[in-house]
């Protein structure tokens, strides 16, 4: 939602099957891009068992971490918007499915880290998005935010699909790849065709609080 790595991760997936012996059409890995990987690998190879899943998380968390995260970069706009959300009162919690050390790099290149009031990371849950445990978790850290008063932007349908199961409002952007239509489907009220372009929907909201996403 916030870094533009979504080609870097599915081409890190893509090769990592491969060297496993089990190749997965990009295209197939788009579709379930943003979903949990145990749950993903096991929807797109029925036939892995849970510690040929184990193996495969760990070598693709490896060998992303040494060749595309060194790379990566944000997307155009966020500070505007976290800014534009934090002029109106709201307050910003990010909920990522990734590892603490991947996220460490990640607020690097933000530059958001004086915007952001709560963290909830992977590294604390035991299933990622479309499970809503990340969402709650992000609420918790929030002092128990309502979920009804809270927005979560994201840019797959499995973050839309874990706001609503947590009972918050669900928004989406096109750059994690996913058509208007599945991002509506799965639940969000709101679609934009970028991060950036929230900035002046947040300046003509009431206060609000969000939780923003960021998937591999």
């Amino acid at each position: 939602t916030l870094i533009d790595c979504v080609a870097d991760t599915l081409q890190c997936w893509r090769e990592t099957l491969v060297a496993f012996g089990v190749p997965v059409p990009t295209a197939q890995l788009q579709r379930l891009s943003g979903m949990d990987g145990d749950e993903m690998l096991a929807t797109l190879v029925p036939s892995l068992d849970k510690q040929a899943r184990k193996r495969i998380l760990t070598a693709q968390g490896e060998y992303y971490r040494t060749v595309y995260l060194p790379r990566v970069r944000a997307f155009p706009g966020v500070r505007a918007v976290f800014g534009a959300i934090k002029s109106q009162g709201g307050r910003i919690a990010l909920a990522t499915d990734c590892q603490s050390d991947e996220l460490k790099r990640y607020r690097s290149v933000m530059n958001v880290d004086d915007l952001i009031d709560a963290i909830a990371c992977g590294d604390e849950v035991s299933k990622g998005k479309p499970d809503p445990a990340l969402v709650e978790l992000a609420l918790h850290h929030l002092g128990g935010t309502p979920a009804a008063s809270a927005t979560m932007i994201g840019d797959t349908p499995f973050d839309a699909q874990a706001a609503r199961s947590a009972g918050a409002t669900a928004w989406g952007t096109l750059r994690g790849g996913h058509a208007r239509s599945s991002l509506i489907d799965a639940g969000c009220s709101v679609v934009v065709a970028s991060i950036g372009d929230f900035a002046r929907y947040f300046q003509r909201e009431k206060p609000l609080v969000s939780t923003a996403s960021r998937h591999r």
